[in-house]
């Protein structure tokens, strides 16, 4: 019996020794197969001390209720935060997620609140200046960028600066300061594809491209220029980190090269205010005009993002090698175009279909989650995202379908936005509790995904170089940042591939560092076998 205790204590021992493994091996010239194991990362210190962050996108009024009103807001955002970040980077107890963008809070008449009525209060409904003053220094304590949206390229219909335009022209009143506030033509004037609304009684019509209820501000003004500057220091003083700009490139509608300048202007001037400001443009365009805009602030890029964008299809078996040689290409034209720029990834946002709703396979989902998770620049997830939330326009093309209540399970009850129609029957089925308590749940895979983001920062601050492997797929990156070099492989097939590192005579690979996807992975020799939809980390 004694004997058998021992035997048993033992065997125990060594599966305790094999679980604290570190995840980093090599495999040698015998062959010896080595793995990892990326359900426990190695302890890491966080990196974060630049704009190289994973950032979370709020919906506020879908988020969290504090108030028990239904709607989402600042103290919720507060209440939540230890779900986002805890403070402790190896607790495996939070997204760890480094910034966070938060959707308009100004006071607004619409629920999505991109329609300012008063840029310098917050609206009512999401709670006080005081609650959001208690986010910026919860943000700081715990190294978390606070980045609001701010749409300046119109306001309100009911702004006193809109309701003092209208009046000044109706009267014909040119000594009225706001008399050229808003974008403003006669009817002779107007320009083909454009939208605009008469004043009654003048010919003066005014350009409201978005809505009847969002007019365009007039840039050519020096006064709406100055008005713009001052909201943002605002809030700058009151301690956020930067901004979301909505819309940069309707500033001056159908001219790129003016509103670039507008915006290399603004920028110029906000960094006069913060030398630090971080700052992220909604250019929803085309690669080249994306790329115009990078001399005065980091953009989004919309051609990977979306349910028919680059990595949803590659994460569902489309080619792998172009997708490589693409990322790769898009960074060097990033860098060339500003060498501080910075990708900016997404797989969905609030004014798209939600990304859970494209994929029949939860594989599918994430191997998407670690095509761009596992990207350089910062990646944003949008609420949610991270425990496979649905939401689409329908046939009703509502956006208040992609901007739905957050999916707690523990009683925090928000209404869906005003205008949603989406079935409930077409949800999850899941909430946040329910995958919390899962360690094979989405929400689970996510903070495993951001932990080995954390762990090397190489994969966020590096500089990338298709590895071309010749695979339909499976391809990767040599990522070069300082004196290291990663090598990232993706395997988004349905099966395993072992592939021989030998034909990449440019590199030396030897370590196997961690592997995160659908299956394992393991490296003897010079032979890597990558399970299916499984992303490698190698040295």
């Amino acid at each position: 019996m004694k004997k058998f205790w021992k035997n048993t204590l033992c065997l125990l021992l060594a599966a305790l020794l094999l679980l604290s493994m570190t995840a980093c091996g090599t495999a040698g010239n015998g062959g010896e197969e080595m793995t990892t194991v990326p359900t426990e990362p190695a302890p890491v210190v966080d990196p974060v001390a630049d704009n190289y962050r994973t950032y979370y996108q709020i919906f506020v009024g879908s988020f969290s209720d504090a108030n028990n009103d239904g709607i989402g807001d600042l103290r919720g955002i507060i209440n939540r935060f230890d779900y986002l970040n805890d403070g402790d980077i190896n607790s495996g107890k939070s997204l760890g997620v480094q910034g966070i963008w938060l959707s308009p809070i100004f006071s607004s008449p619409s629920y999505h609140k991109y329609d300012a009525k008063d840029y310098y209060k917050i609206d009512w409904r999401f709670g006080t200046e005081e609650d959001l003053k208690e986010l910026i220094a919860l943000c700081k304590e715990r190294n978390v960028q606070l980045i609001l949206d701010l749409a300046i390229n119109h306001s309100s219909s009911q702004h006193p600066w809109f309701l003092e335009f209208k009046e000044a022209r109706a009267k014909g009143d040119t000594e009225n300061p706001y008399y050229d506030y808003y974008s403003c033509v006669t009817e002779a004037e107007k320009v083909g594809g454009r939208t605009y609304q008469k004043i009654a009684g003048v010919d003066c019509w005014f350009e409201c491209n978005f809505s009847s209820e969002m007019p365009e501000l007039n840039y050519d003004n020096p006064e709406v220029r100055q008005a713009m500057l001052d909201v943002a220091k605002y809030y700058l003083d009151l301690g956020v980190d930067g901004f979301r700009f909505d819309a940069v490139k309707y500033i001056y509608y159908g001219d790129t090269e003016q509103s670039v300048a507008f915006w290399e202007w603004y920028m110029e001037e906000l960094r006069k205010i913060d030398p630090d400001v971080y700052v992220v443009g909604e250019c929803w365009s085309g690669e080249s005009e994306i790329l115009a805009y990078y001399g005065a602030m980091n953009c989004f890029n919309f051609a990977v993002s979306q349910a028919e964008g680059m990595m949803a299809s590659t994460a569902k078996g489309n080619s792998m090698s172009k997708y490589t040689s693409y990322m790769a290409n898009y960074q060097k034209k990033v860098l060339e175009a500003n060498p501080e720029g910075m990708v900016m990834s997404f797989l969905s946002n609030h004014d798209m279909d939600r990304i859970g709703g494209a994929f029949i396979l939860d594989s599918n989902m994430r191997m998407a989650a670690n095509l761009y998770l596992l990207s350089p620049g910062s990646p944003v997830i949008y609420y949610g995202e991270e425990i496979g939330m649905r939401g689409s326009r329908g046939g009703e093309m509502t956006d208040a379908n992609r901007r739905l209540a957050m999916l707690w399970g523990d009683g925090d009850f928000i209404r869906n936005p005003v205008g949603s129609t989406y079935p409930e029957k077409n949800q999850i089925q899941t909430t946040v509790v329910d995958q919390m308590a899962d360690e094979n749940s989405m929400y689970s895979y996510y903070c495993r995904l951001i932990a080995m983001r954390h762990k090397y920062p190489a994969i966020a601050r590096g500089v990338y170089t298709d590895l071309k492997c010749g695979e339909k797929n499976l391809g990767g990156f040599s990522i070069s940042h300082g004196e290291e070099t990663l090598y990232l492989i993706h395997n988004n097939s349905a099966m395993e591939i072992t592939y021989d590192l030998s034909r990449l005579s440019a590199y030396t690979i030897t370590q196997l560092c961690d592997f995160i996807g659908m299956g394992e992975a393991k490296l003897e020799g010079t032979l890597l076998t990558v399970g299916p939809q499984t992303s490698v980390i190698l040295k």
